[in-house]
Parts: C-alpha cells; sequence; structure tokens
C-alpha cells in the first residue's frame, strides 16, 4: 500500500526567470513532492496558447479557476501536472497565473479580502497564511515586477532539504511557513464541519450545504479534488448572492 504523502509546511520563493520554474517543479516531483503540493503564481508566463480570459477581482470567489488547455506545452510537461491552472485578478499585482492549490487559498477566506476592500491584495492572503507582513510584501512585489512565487508543502523533517533545493535552484526571499495551504475538504466531505474555516466563513449554513453536496457528487464521480471545489463554488454561484458582509446567503429567486 502506497504511503500518504506528508505535508506539514509551506516553504516558499521567489524566481527571476520563467525557465528556472520548469526545473524547480521538475527537481520537486523527483525528490518525492507530491505535484497536488505544489503551488505557481506569476504575472509574465509566455505561452504559444491564448490564455481563455480573466476573473475580475469580485468574481474570484465565485467561478474558481479557469481550467482546460491554456497553456498547451508550457513548460513541457511540468506547469501542466499541477492542479487548478489559470488566471486570477490581484489588485495592485493585476492578473496573474496560479497553479496548484494556492488557487483554493484565493477562492476560500483570503479571496474574501481580495474581493473587497480596495486596500487588499496578496499581502493580505498571505499574512492569512501566517507568513510576516514585510515577507509577504515582497513577495507581491517580486510578483508586481514580473518575478515569480514557488510554494512547497513538505514534510516536516524535510524543509531544511527543501530549502536547499529552492536555494539551489535559483531562489530567492526563501520563507517557511508552519502549515500548509487550505483545502474544502480531504477528500470527500461527511459533513459541513469538515469544510475548511477559510471556505466556510464565506458561507451560509444552507450554502455550505450546497457546497457540500456538490463537491461531494463531484469528487464521488471525479476523484478530482480541485474540480469537486470549483464545481462547488459554481453551485454557490448560481443558487445564492452575496450579502453586504461578503457572505453567500441570500438565495436567488427561482432557484
Amino acid at each position: 500500500m502506497t504511503e500518504a504523502y506528508k505535508a506539514e509546511r509551506t516553504i516558499s520563493a521567489v524566481f527571476k526567470e520563467q525557465k528556472q520554474i520548469d526545473d524547480v517543479i521538475r527537481r520537486l516531483i523527483e525528490r518525492g513532492v507530491s505535484r497536488d503540493h505544489i503551488s505557481v503564481m506569476g504575472r509574465n508566463f509566455q505561452s504559444e496558447t491564448r490564455i481563455a480570459g480573466f476573473i475580475s477581482k469580485r468574481d474570484v470567489i465565485l467561478g474558481g479557476l479557469r481550467t482546460g488547455a491554456i497553456f498547451g506545452s508550457l513548460f513541457g510537461s511540468f506547469l501542466s501536472l499541477l492542479s487548478g491552472v489559470g488566471v486570477l485578478f490581484i489588485p495592485f499585482v493585476g492578473p496573474i497565473v496560479a497553479a496548484g492549490p494556492i488557487g483554493a487559498v484565493l477562492l476560500g477566506a483570503a479571496s474574501g479580502a481580495i474581493a473587497g476592500s480596495a486596500g487588499a491584495g496578496l499581502v493580505s492572503v498571505l499574512t492569512t497564511l501566517g507568513m510576516p507582513e514585510d515577507k509577504a510584501a515582497i513577495y507581491q512585489t517580486r510578483l508586481q515586477a514580473g518575478e515569480f512565487l514557488v510554494m512547497a508543502e513538505v514534510a516536516s523533517d524535510r524543509a531544511g532539504e527543501f530549502q536547499l533545493l529552492l536555494e539551489s535552484a535559483g531562489g530567492e526571499e526563501i520563507h517557511t511557513i508552519e502549515a500548509t495551504l487550505a483545502r474544502a475538504c480531504a477528500g470527500a466531505c461527511n459533513s459541513i464541519e469538515d469544510l475548511s474555516p477559510e471556505v466556510r466563513s464565506h458561507l451560509s449554513l444552507d450554502a455550505q450545504r450546497t457546497f457540500m453536496e456538490r463537491y461531494n457528487a463531484v469528487f464521488n464521480e471525479s476523484n478530482d479534488q480541485t474540480k469537486a471545489e470549483h464545481a462547488a463554488w459554481e453551485a454557490v454561484h448560481q443558487q445564492y448572492d452575496e450579502d453586504e458582509n461578503g457572505v453567500w446567503s441570500k438565495s436567488k429567486v427561482g432557484v
């Protein structure tokens, strides 16, 4: 029986050039990091395939990341191995490419900050995860400048090993968070209490049930957590409107 992947900490680093991203993803996977625990963000990815479109800051929490053949052969097969590749609008940064579980964070409570006040941005997202504000500000500034952010969720006893790997691959501003990124559920949801606090904080009780039911239906069919989460947010968007506090609680007329 295959041992379950152990993720306890999140290590992040900035890379200056796109070509470094392909290399670091390859090296992380070869050293045993699960592809479902690697995230990438950046503005200036080059691709022969036209990106399908952008999500407005108010729609970040609604529709999920755009999926499909967005990048074609970008980075060979490596970026395409990551989950939830798509485009998001981040205040102060602009449209960015996001891949991996960081997309789920942007769809949760952190994206409430993105979709809300004009003073919010990526700094708000990263500090919600437990990152010091000064480090989060550096990451936001460097993304604005066209650089790239890589995050890898790893076991505590291998954190030092992967810090050295990121550094040797050209990573800068390396930082470790003593936690992993939020998921809607680890597998199927047995009750609404299984939903992450980041998700629940933006949904009424009825909307939480809608989210869970749709999530489970798609997960049981596809065994794909990312696909299930995107479908669950879409179900909430179709059945509810947002109230003045940013909570999806108002049932739509005729639904």
